[in-house]
């Protein structure tokens, strides 16, 4: 792994975004003048009470949609400068996406499930490319296997293996955990911390868990859709930052 220097770009950056959903007296603003930046090779979590901004922030920094103002960097891009074809071009070659849902297609083997991004787009990913997804999340044994032939967590997992096949500059998981039991939730997590650390996978994740959010390098939290508090934690201590996490949002959502 190389690690990261502190010159290194942020692959994302957001500077002053403001995202406001409807008009006139319907308007109502999700994100408030956000100014942040996601260090390369770094893993955090994005925190807030419900309707915080969490899902819009997400959506604006992985090119899914556009704020109304401000500016968001992707990979060395600003998106606004990008037409759409461009931005999709740039989400599919440079991002990679996991969500609470697996979406995964049942009739589909796993290798099969982590090339069909690729197969969309006309392009043929190597066997070996798949073989190494889905042997840094642990399925290498799998690869033959459909969704029914697999837990709640190995299907996560070869989401997981999917959103890393292109090598993205970025993965954003938006509640990783939240469809799996406890084991499995950690074993996720323990893999995206190690993908961080051992791969240098610059990763921003979505979560309402403390216990989810111990393990990332800071925690950002939002409130009105502002950026209300970030915490730097360190990832080798997940019990007290799980705790240090919920008593800085439990304050936050009672301030």
């Amino acid at each position: 792994m190389t690690t990261p220097q502190a010159t290194d770009p942020a692959p994302v950056r957001l500077h002053g975004v403001r995202k406001v959903h409807g008009t006139g007296e319907h308007a109502v603003t999700a994100l408030d003048t956000v100014t942040l930046d996601f260090p390369r090779g770094t893993l955090t979590a994005v925190m807030g009470p419900s309707g915080s901004g969490k899902s819009t922030l997400l959506h604006c920094a992985a090119g899914l949609d556009l704020p109304t103002a401000g500016r968001v960097e992707l990979a060395g891009h600003d998106l606004g400068a990008l037409d759409e074809r461009r931005r999709t071009e740039l989400r599919r070659d440079r991002v990679g996406f996991v969500f609470q849902a697996f979406n995964l297609v049942e009739s589909l083997t796993a290798a099969q499930n982590v090339e069909l991004p690729a197969r969309f787009a006309r392009r043929r990913l190597p066997a070996a490319q798949v073989s190494a997804a889905l042997a840094a999340v642990g399925l290498a044994d799998r690869a033959d296997h459909r969704p029914s032939r697999l837990s709640g967590g190995q299907q996560q997992r070869v989401a997981l293996a999917r959103a890393l096949a292109a090598r993205p500059a970025v993965l954003f998981a938006d509640e990783p955990t939240g469809a799996l039991d406890t084991a499995a939730g950690r074993h996720v997590l323990r893999l995206l911390r190690t993908l961080v650390d051992d791969h240098g996978q610059t990763t921003v994740m979505v979560t309402h868990d403390p216990a989810a959010a111990a393990v990332a390098d800071t925690v950002v939290l939002l409130k009105d859709g502002r950026l209300a508090d970030r915490i730097t934690l360190d990832p080798g201590r997940p019990a007290a930052n799980a705790a240090t996490v919920a008593a800085r949002t439990a304050r936050l959502e009672t301030a």
